[in-house]
């Protein structure tokens, strides 16, 4: 039999075609075939990077004449297809259109790329065909500036759309910078103080269900209204000393994870213990979870979110009711699971702590999050 020409199917059929694909990477795929099918099949509206424009805030709270760029971009989790059951390695990170020739460099050009360096390595293009791919929801980032450097006193950033239903339309911008968080209404388009908040620097700001949620380094944490701009803290029931993320699982819950932290002992991996809790959005309270259900809680850079784990393939090393930190500074981790036996009885079994069935190591952190999970060998 002779290979079929795709090229030469009726225009009218490819139309057809294009209403069935729900899939915004087998759109990516179909655009790859040959010159028609890209002018048939639209680019995916999902995978673009929006842009705004904003007043520059490195000079707040003098007046300034400067821009700075606001950028939305898709999140993926990727994982490389391989027959091996250990050693999955996983990135995380968003995409590029590629509109120029280096998308060429791959076997099947596909109009995208994703860039990936493995430490000491040069940067690559990963091939979308040799991954299974999650979609992690949205991220912003401020362009030029580095959200890690002190020299820039930049720490988080959100954008919420305001409800056109509501009397919206526009959009409000929060970030922590210095020791202030700064607030922009599109309406103004001016940077403005955010009163009544925790004095300390912020670590990161999410959004969930149409609010902000800022979290400080001391731990406290503050929802906070895009409309009336009103901070409203929202404590534990039980204060820890610990280093607090939010992680939104999409639109449907927020969960708050407490790293607890042990004064004045060596800082070793089995020590190291969570807790874990879930906004009770109409109590207004933190409820503590010891079941995540399906869920993995992936947690640092480039942004806390989650994803189901039944998507993955058994025996990849990643299990739902767990949480994995790609930030640690050690470079090799373990996830984190509940009720975890350290062998220590005066440890409590009631904190999510690391399991030692799969071990993580951290690959490199830039331009995407990498790293491998090794399933325990028998």
């Amino acid at each position: 039999m002779t290979m079929q020409d795709w090229s030469l199917l009726p225009e009218e059929l490819l139309h057809i075609i294009s209403e069935y694909l729900e899939d915004c990477f087998d759109v990516i795929h179909a655009r790859s075939v040959c010159h028609l099918w890209r002018s048939i099949f639209p680019f995916p509206s999902c995978l673009l990077r929006t842009s705004y424009s904003l007043p520059s805030f490195t000079k707040f709270p003098r007046r300034s004449k400067g821009l700075c760029t606001l950028e939305k971009f898709p999140m993926f989790l990727f994982k490389v297809l391989s027959p091996a059951i250990t050693d999955a390695e996983f990135f995380v990170g968003g995409i590029n259109r590629d509109k120029s020739e280096d998308c060429m460099k791959l076997q099947s050009s596909i109009q995208c790329s994703v860039k990936v360096k493995i430490q000491n390595s040069e940067p690559t293009l990963l091939n979308f065909l040799d991954c299974q791919i999650l979609p992690l929801g949205y991220q912003y980032k401020m362009i030029g500036f580095d959200p890690t450097s002190l020299a820039t006193s930049f720490r988080g950033m959100a954008f919420l759309p305001l409800n056109k239903e509501a009397g919206g339309g526009g959009f409000v911008v929060l970030i922590g910078y210095s020791h202030s968080l700064l607030v922009l209404r599109s309406a103004e388009m001016r940077w403005m103080r955010l009163e009544n908040c925790a004095e300390a620097d912020c670590k990161h700001i999410i959004t969930f269900r149409g609010k902000f949620y800022a979290v400080f380094i001391s731990g406290d944490v503050f929802v906070i209204d895009p409309y009336s701009l009103e901070a409203t803290p929202l404590r534990p029931s039980e204060r820890l000393t610990s280093q607090n993320d939010l992680v939104p699982s999409g639109n449907d819950e927020l969960f708050l994870v407490e790293r607890i932290i042990v004064r004045g002992t060596v800082l070793q991996l089995s020590k190291l213990a969570c807790r874990d809790s879930r906004l009770d959005e109409e109590a207004g309270e933190w409820v503590v979870v010891s079941d995540l259900g399906d869920r993995v809680l992936l947690i640092g850079e480039p942004g806390n979110c989650a994803f189901s784990a039944k998507e993955l393939p058994d025996g990849c090393g990643v299990s739902g009711n767990s949480m994995i930190f790609t930030n640690e500074p050690f470079g090799v981790t373990y996830s984190y699971k509940y009720g975890v036996d350290t062998g220590n009885a005066e440890d409590d079994l009631n904190l999510w702590r690391c399991s030692r069935e799969t071990r993580v190591k951290i690959l490199n952190m830039s331009p995407m999050v990498a790293f491998r999970v090794e399933c325990k060998k028998p």
